[in-house]
């Protein structure tokens, strides 16, 4: 299949000429490392951690007016990538952003995927959704299109994966891929931050692409995130819920304050220039024993002399993250729950995290 057919939703050989740029089926073939990267060593094993994103899902939206129309909804500039150059570029970039609803909460968090363009194409676009969001992400489009010139379709055929470094060190150093284009249709990345390491959407095997790479657990990947203070999906941002900028959007590079007016802009606009935000999501990690059903998400965070703290979110054994009130997250902190009384936890500060914020 070309590989710019299965990006743009095209039928190879109808509607443009062939492309020379393809995915191959072998499964064996490699990432390129970059000149300044240390590259994987084949004397020490894995280098990289390759996790299967099975509750991401993709859409892309394509057509001449692609770009004024997320324009109007995302909070974000869109990553627009240069034209493409030589038969082999890959140049794509990626960004992140949310779909917000009037009253400025977050229904969907995306990474967006701007695809090169070549002479004669239409702008096209893959956004990175939680799987389970997918549907309502496609019908919210649909509904905002009107006689816009774009396209809103699935892109099932390709998978996503997050590349993570064996050492987390590693995640912000220099460059340790390169995209190759016989191998992955985009590896880019993460744009949210440097330790979220690298965002890579392929038809194949993730790991064998990757030099040094290993298929790496789904629970390691969520429980990194969790750490870093990263939320991602409908469990962690609740729609209608998360408001952005407790959800730390700026933070990861979700949102501009100088770009054109977007569906939920006037109440995110009016709490940045304020200039007080109260409670963040903050990573904590539980010392006590946790129930074997886990925290249920909402659950009263309280401190010590009992005085509300904030709210649980979402979680994975012992860390997750809590919508917590800034002023509180120094002093011990508990959870009452029904099976085993008080459950302690700790909230701490990203070491990513703008230092006025520590």
């Amino acid at each position: 299949m070309a590989a710019a057919a299965l990006l743009r939703g095209a039928a190879p050989g109808c509607g443009g000429p062939a492309w020379s740029w393809r995915l191959r089926a072998a499964p064996r073939r490699h990432l390129a490392h970059s000149d300044c990267c240390q590259g994987a060593d084949s004397t020490s094993g894995a280098t990289w951690a390759c996790f299967l994103l099975g509750e991401r899902a993709l859409v892309r939206v394509r057509g001449p007016d692609s770009v004024p129309f997320l324009l109007g909804l995302l909070t974000n500039e869109l990553p627009l990538p240069g034209p493409a150059v030589g038969e082999a570029s890959t140049s794509a970039r990626a960004g992140y952003a949310h779909f917000l609803n009037v009253q400025g909460r977050t229904l969907y968090d995306v990474i967006l995927y701007g695809l090169p363009e070549r002479p004669g194409e239409q702008p096209t676009f893959l956004l990175e959704c939680d799987s389970s969001a997918r549907d309502a992400l496609q019908t919210h489009l649909s509904l905002h299109k009107i006689r816009r010139k774009v396209t809103v379709e699935p892109c099932p055929e390709l998978r996503v994966w997050a590349v993570l470094p064996r050492d987390p060190g590693d995640a912000g150093g220099a460059v340790p891929l390169r995209k190759k284009a016989e191998c992955a249709a985009i590896l880019t990345r993460d744009p949210r931050t440097a330790c979220m390491g690298w965002r890579l959407l392929s038809q194949g095997e993730g790991s064998a692409l990757v030099p040094g790479g290993r298929l790496g657990n789904l629970q390691d990947y969520h429980r990194h995130r969790y750490k870093q203070g990263v939320p991602e999906g409908v469990h962690d941002l609740p729609p209608g819920v998360a408001l952005p900028l407790e959800s730390n959007l700026a933070f990861m590079n979700g949102i501009s304050f100088t770009k054109g007016c977007y569906i939920g802009q006037e109440l995110t606009a009016r709490t940045h220039h304020m200039g007080v935000i109260r409670k963040r999501l903050f990573p904590v990690q539980f010392s006590g024993a946790v129930p074997g059903g886990g925290i249920a998400p909402g659950a009263p965070v309280l401190t010590e002399a009992g005085q509300a703290a904030g709210k649980y979110r979402a979680g994975l054994g012992d860390v997750g993250l809590a919508l917590l009130r800034s002023e509180k997250i120094k002093g011990p902190l508990h959870i009452r729950t029904s099976e085993s009384g008080l459950v302690a936890l700790t909230a701490s500060v990203p070491d990513w995290w703008p230092t006025a914020t520590k």
